[in-house]
């Protein structure tokens, strides 16, 4: 038993490695940043940036899933890295506007391709009863290149006076993860070249499936509103300045990264769906202290409170989805993936109630996915999937 755990410790390390270079794509944030001073874009120039690092999501993981269902998963991760380490290596021969708008393209199509595939390879290199706990590691995993990327790009920029010293050194770690998969052979399953964009809208027929597709959705949907809101909800609920504001973004990513290791360790104790309800019923109830918080620190407080509760959600819903379907863990991973659209389609509509009512009574609408998860935890348990 004890030579098993170890033989698959081997295989998931370079697997939750894929997910340390998906965290690259957060660096979309920083060097967006750098790139409107030093290249003088205009806010219009600069959105189109970003835009390019996140359109992928909609337009090709169903096509990815399909693909990595003919060329393997392993296969279709190390593309993924490729991709990325290419994003990294333009702003070294071109650190131009256009450099820049290439450099962005390839990250998001790298980050579409590795999100798609490297869920179900850590399926793959699993025992089912930790799948749960190894899917919300991941995304600690990820969340770390994600927190330190700001660094990283500051330390470069003031010990060197040169940002962009960041990208060899992401460079060569998608060199390093390449080599490290490629190395590690994992037997896969759920590949039978079967699979088309036909088969995997299909999988929405099933109710189980559509339940699971819209909860991914609409949590990607909470947690970019909740990141874009924060803000405003601190500064029209107390008064603070913008720059304090923001302050409480830092403190929600603070307890996403919490919250999923935290949850990472006590899925080796509970279920993954008990753990899904568990959480849901907290973190409604931890949103719900964000109307009556008394002072800035009690609304704090909430914001943190929200993070940790809500951080293993997504990975829990995901994991629901493989256990259920394991055989169209392609197809699946693809939807997935796909309805990480809810980011640019929850928060606009609460933009839109918010400009009708306020801010506060827009909220609404995010609380309103935290019941959903609610009932579709109780559907899970109910149905046991």
């Amino acid at each position: 038993m004890k030579q098993s755990n170890q033989s698959s410790l081997s295989k998931a390390l370079p697997v939750f490695m894929a997910f340390y270079v998906m965290g690259f794509g957060d660096i979309v944030g920083v060097a967006t940043g750098y790139a409107r001073l030093e290249l003088g874009l205009s806010n219009a120039l600069t959105q189109v940036l970003t835009m390019l690092a996140f359109v992928w999501f909609a337009l090709l993981s169903v096509p990815v899933g399909i693909f990595q269902d003919k060329r393997g998963k392993k296969f279709t991760v190390n593309l993924g890295i490729l991709f990325i380490g290419l994003g990294m290596l333009v702003p070294i021969l071109a650190y131009t506007y256009y450099g820049m708008l290439a450099s962005f393209t390839l990250l998001g199509i790298g980050n579409t391709i590795i999100q798609v595939s490297a869920n179900p390879l850590m399926q793959d290199v699993s025992p089912a009863h930790r799948l749960s706990r190894n899917l919300t590691l991941s995304q600690f995993v990820k969340a770390i290149a994600g927190m330190l990327g700001p660094s990283i790009a500051a330390f470069c920029a003031i010990r060197f006076h040169n940002w962009t010293y960041l990208y060899p050194a992401y460079l060569a770690i998608c060199v390093l993860a390449i080599l490290w998969l490629r190395a590690t052979y994992i037997p896969e399953t759920g590949s039978g070249g079967r699979a088309s964009i036909k088969s995997a809208l299909s999988l929405l027929a099933d109710r189980k499936v559509a339940l699971l597709v819209t909860g991914t959705f609409l949590m990607v949907g909470f947690d970019v509103g909740m990141n874009t809101n924060i803000a405003g909800y601190l500064r029209q609920s107390f008064g603070v300045s913008q720059e304090e504001g923001s302050l409480g973004i830092s403190i929600y990513f603070a307890a996403l990264m919490a919250g999923r290791f935290l949850s990472a360790l006590l899925l080796g104790r509970m279920k993954g769906n008990q753990m899904l309800l568990c959480c849901a019923i907290l973190s409604v109830l931890a949103f719900a202290s964000l109307y009556v918080a008394p002072g800035l620190l009690a609304g704090q407080i909430a914001i943190f409170l929200v993070g940790l509760f809500t951080a293993a959600i997504f990975p829990l819903i995901f994991s629901a989805g493989l256990q259920y379907m394991p055989q169209r863990a392609n197809e699946l991973s693809g939807l997935m993936i796909m309805s990480v659209c809810g980011g640019g389609i929850i928060p606009p509509l609460a933009g839109v109630v918010n400009d009708f009512t306020g801010l506060m009574p827009s909220l609404i609408l995010l609380g309103l996915c935290l019941v959903y998860v609610i009932c579709l935890a109780l559907y899970i348990i109910k149905n046991k999937l």
